[in-house]
């Protein structure tokens, strides 16, 4: 081609700078989102909640970003798109360096939602949502330039933008959190953001001195408008999955195991599903994917409710049935994607999709529902965005479904009948209940094998997996839960057992699987605290030591109020206050219906303060404390704000000359003790660690307990140094934790390392 002919016909983008671009602004995208939880979220306590509020707000602002790209396109010029474009990337900037916008004040226990939403919008709204727009607007460039001289569609660019998403998901809990303190995140982020700028700006330049290959914007609206329920499907197709990502990460860390990073793994798994999907070749077909979501979407529903089930095996489960649920509705989204001249409108309304199945997980579902039922309720509509088959149905397709429905509707009514069925040993270990309810679960069995069956008829299917979900339910654990509540902050559940040993009923408190105290209601043992509070724990031996030496009375305080276990010990001239983030939690610990520690058992005052414990503690006067127990710790969900030199300097100014700070580290997923033997030292601490563990079977009474005892001067904690029990501190097991810097990964490798000592150090 001559010089003369290639200036006629434009310049050529190269193909691969629109691949870059895309995949660029969905890493800055996806690197900002754990960034700012970093920042932000552990105010508000860690829980699940708060990640899906957070996501629920991330998909808002795709929206805005996929409304003003949409927007975008009615400018009929791609030089005056890259214009405004650029000019949106440079007005979003006045919003950075990257940082907590303190505009919105305090964090609120009464509105916690609509807090943090304010924060993150004035924090980061803006230039996630100018990024996000990169992706539905490059697309929509390449296919007015490049993809139009060469017939390619542009939606395989969405591909890319989800492999930058991914990878930078995945990279910054191995890679930059442990290494990068928050500062630098933040200016590495700011500086990315500003390298991003250039190169869109590149891009801008010869996609506008290349020729435009698309009609006048005139002439694309007078083709064929898309129906409006080509744009109602594309919602529902983009709602399930979004739904079931927050519900799947919701119901894992709440029943089954609360480890770190776990919400981690059903993002990771939704990105893949959209690079898959919009592949030009897709790894997995349509076809088998539908057939393997149908044997996943109906094993999932029936095993839900067995929490006792096998952890690997639950977790397998639960991701392969979301992974391929999400896979097979992005597939058939794909399937439906209309001619590139609405591309931007379609990703528009899965944009919007996106947004209704996040705000109903994030909003709706915690004020309607008690329990997580939104992730088994979503699962079960799943199956209605299967094909719907022919209208003829085959007389088989009919005896499947009455043996699917019969079979899982008589599973409860079977089983009420087990509890009273001899518990005599028939056959080795197996009793007759044993037997029976082995019958049960075969039924379920059988009801799942219908359900596969009749896997091309999607409201056969559906009406099999909803009747597994109600009888899987009532047959499931056999957990004595009398109540449940829900807040933003998690579901508290109520239980009994009967305990012959503590004189019959123990009510125990839990908070998704993490046991938050137990009381007995027997007289006699009512007001003797249980499990880590009992007087032989690490944290009773302090209040007993320090009690003793001031008979006169102890001015206590507790962050975490769990069951008010250690209301126990307030004595007469004592005074306890807890500090705690959950109002919820304060209404069920103090009602005497459910607990009576802190209204019965304690023959001091009690009282309550809401709100983080970092900052309302901070406006207690100093020098107020003989004793300060943090108590945040057990719980699965770590608040590791509270556990930085900062931190740690806080409460030992609000100590007395020789008062004691207690930190109760005991987790089942994180070894807190190194950061916290480094932490007390780095904080001008002085003070003494005990590792107790519990002999023989001390059932709900006893438990395993880790605790660091710290004070600020070394006569302060003197006393515990003569105690065998107490160890010196050993700060070098791990770097201190400050506001600029924690490792969760690190302190989660340290724990695996423990119970695996065949894994590298």
């Amino acid at each position: 081609m001559t010089t003369i002919a290639a200036e006629k016909a434009g310049i050529r983008p190269p193909p691969a700078l629109f691949a870059v671009t895309v995949f660029s602004s969905a890493a800055l995208v996806f690197l900002v989102q754990p960034m700012v939880a970093k920042l932000v979220l552990p105010l508000l306590g860690g829980s699940p909640s708060v990640w899906n509020t957070s996501m629920a707000f991330f998909q808002l602002a795709l929206l805005a970003g996929y409304g003003y790209a949409h927007l975008l396109q009615k400018i009929h010029s791609v030089g005056r798109q890259a214009m405004v474009h650029g000019a949106a990337l440079l007005v979003a900037a006045l919003a950075l360096p990257l940082r907590v916008n303190e505009l919105v004040g305090a964090p609120s226990s009464e509105h916690p939602n609509l807090w943090l939403i304010g924060v993150l919008a004035l924090s980061i709204g803006a230039p996630f949502a100018v990024l996000s727009a990169t992706a539905p607007l490059v697309q929509a460039w390449h296919a007015r330039t490049v993809g139009a001289e060469e017939g390619k569609e542009p939606y395989v660019l969405y591909a890319a933008s989800n492999l930058g998403s991914l990878l930078a998901l995945l990279a910054y809990p191995a890679l930059v959190e442990p290494t990068t303190t928050v500062l630098g995140q933040r200016i590495g982020w700011s500086l990315g953001y500003a390298a991003f700028v250039l190169l869109m700006a590149a891009l801008a330049v010869v996609v506008a001195r290349a020729r435009d290959q698309v009609p006048h914007v005139a002439e694309v609206r007078k083709s064929a408008p898309v129906p409006w329920r080509d744009r109602l499907t594309w919602v529902a197709l983009a709602a399930i999955p979004s739904s079931l990502m927050l519900g799947v990460t919701t119901h894992i860390t709440t029943d089954v195991a609360s480890a770190p990073f776990l919400w981690v793994i059903p993002l990771a798994l939704y990105l893949t599903t959209f690079i898959i999907a919009f592949q030009a070749k897709p790894t997995i077909p349509p076809d088998l994917t539908l057939v393997l979501q149908a044997a996943a979407l109906a094993g999932c529903a029936a095993l839900l409710p067995f929490k006792s089930t096998n952890l690997l095996i639950q977790l397998f489960v639960h991701l392969a049935a979301f992974f391929l649920t999400a896979l097979m509705c992005h597939q058939r989204l794909v399937a439906r994607r209309p001619d590139p001249a609405h591309l931007t409108e379609f990703y528009l309304w899965l944009s919007v999709g996106g947004v209704v199945g996040g705000a109903f997980n994030a909003f709706l579902a915690p004020v309607i529902f008690s329990n997580v039922w939104e992730y088994p309720a979503v699962l079960a509509l799943a199956a209605l965005a299967r094909p719907w088959g022919p209208s003829r149905i085959e007389t088989w397709s009919w005896a499947m479904l009455i043996l699917g429905v019969v079979a899982a509707a008589v599973t409860p009514v079977l089983m009420t009948f087990s509890s009273s069925l001899d518990t005599k040993s028939l056959v080795g270990d197996f009793s007759q209940s044993d037997f029976f309810e082995l019958g049960v679960r075969a039924l379920l069995c059988a009801a799942v094998i219908a359900a596969f069956l009749v896997r091309k008829h999607a409201l056969f299917m559906f009406a099999i997996v909803v009747v597994i979900s109600f009888g899987a339910n009532a047959t499931a654990d056999r957990v004595n839960t009398t109540e449940s509540w829900r807040s933003f902050f998690g579901v508290l559940r109520l239980s009994k057992a009967d305990v012959p040993a503590r004189g019959g009923e123990i009510r125990m408190l839990a908070h998704g699987t993490t046991l938050h105290g137990a009381q007995a209601t027997h007289p006699y043992w009512a007001c003797q605290p249980m499990v880590y509070y009992t007087v032989g724990t690490p944290i009773g031996q302090v209040f007993l030591r320090q009690q003793e030496a001031r008979p006169q009375g102890t001015r206590i305080g507790a962050v975490g109020l769990g069951t008010g276990s250690v209301a126990a010990y307030v004595r007469p001239g004592d005074h306890l206050t807890f500090f705690e983030i959950d109002p919820l939690v304060i209404r069920v610990s103090h009602n005497p219906e459910n607990f009576t520690y802190t209204s019965r058992c304690a023959r001091g005052p009690v009282d309550f303060v809401v709100g983080d414990a970092r900052l309302t503690l901070a406006q207690q006067p100093d020098e107020s404390f003989d004793i300060l127990l943090i108590d945040a710790f057990s719980s699965d969900a770590v608040p590791a704000h509270l556990l930085t030199v900062e931190a740690v300097r806080g409460y030992l100014a609000k100590l007395k000359p020789d008062g004691v700070l207690i930190l109760h580290l005991s987790n089942r997923n994180l070894d807190l003790l190194g950061p916290a033997q480094a932490v007390a030292k780095a904080a001008g601490g002085h003070g003494f660690l005990q590792m107790r563990r519990v002999i023989g079977d001390g059932a709900f009474w006893e438990a395993d307990e880790d605790a660091i005892v710290i004070g600020r001067t070394p006569q302060a904690v003197a006393a515990y140094g003569r105690d065998e029990r107490w160890l010196p501190l050993d700060p070098t097991k791990a770097r201190p934790w400050t506001d600029d810097y924690t490792n969760l990964p690190g302190a989660l490798w340290r724990k695996l390392r423990e119970r695996h000592a065949w894994l590298p150090g």
